[in-house]
């Protein structure tokens, strides 16, 4: 199975890269993100819980986020493997993902790190919340965001370059031209 990783700070173009990277080399696209606001859009009990951290700009607690995914890891069929998009952002998410990959036969092949300063961070959030309408892209939030994504996130980062899975992506440019070095990079790890 060809499982990734995408990561970087919010407003990164984890996204959009990650639709491009799972229709290329046939993945499922899993983002964690997309995952909890449709459990907000459904106005469940997780939901509306799920709902509180995000409005405030805080990560949602493991437990609630291991739980969906490895309920989604078990209904994905006819892909060759998953990109994740989102997730892992703390070490012990990390960890946790391994023991899931594990549990299934599974282990992650790379991950892919888009590294944009945050001066660009922050204009790309600011400029998406004029067209999403996503209630996390505000000044406030947003500057938060960024703060939870380096106090804890980043760490992260550690951890994959100590296994060897780590590899840096420069995420200012075109769309096409950091595609085409994501491309480059899975097809030299395959």
């Amino acid at each position: 199975m060809l499982n990734i990783v995408i990561f970087g700070g919010p407003g990164s173009g984890k996204g959009t890269q990650s639709v491009l990277i799972a229709e290329k080399f046939g993945l499922e696209h899993l983002s964690t993100g997309d995952l909890l606001r449709a459990e907000m859009a459904a106005g469940s009990e997780l939901g509306k819980v799920v709902q509180s951290f995000i409005a405030q700009g805080n990560l949602v607690p493991d437990k609630w986020i291991l739980n969906i995914l490895s309920k989604t890891i078990d209904h994905i069929k006819d892909k060759k493997g998953v990109i994740f998009d989102g997730f892992p952002r703390t070490i012990a998410q990390a960890e946790a993902l391994d023991e899931i990959l594990s549990k299934r036969n599974q282990k992650l092949l790379l991950l892919l790190d888009l590294q944009v300063p945050d001066e660009v961070l922050q204009e790309r959030m600011l400029f998406r919340s004029k067209t999403s309408g996503r209630t996390d892209d505000n000044p406030e939030t947003i500057k938060k965001r960024i703060d939870v994504y380096h106090q804890l996130t980043a760490p992260v980062i550690e951890y994959y370059k100590n296994k060897g899975l780590y590899q840096a992506i420069k995420g200012n440019g075109s769309v096409e031209k950091i595609f085409a070095e994501i491309s480059s990079c899975i097809s030299a790890h395959q």
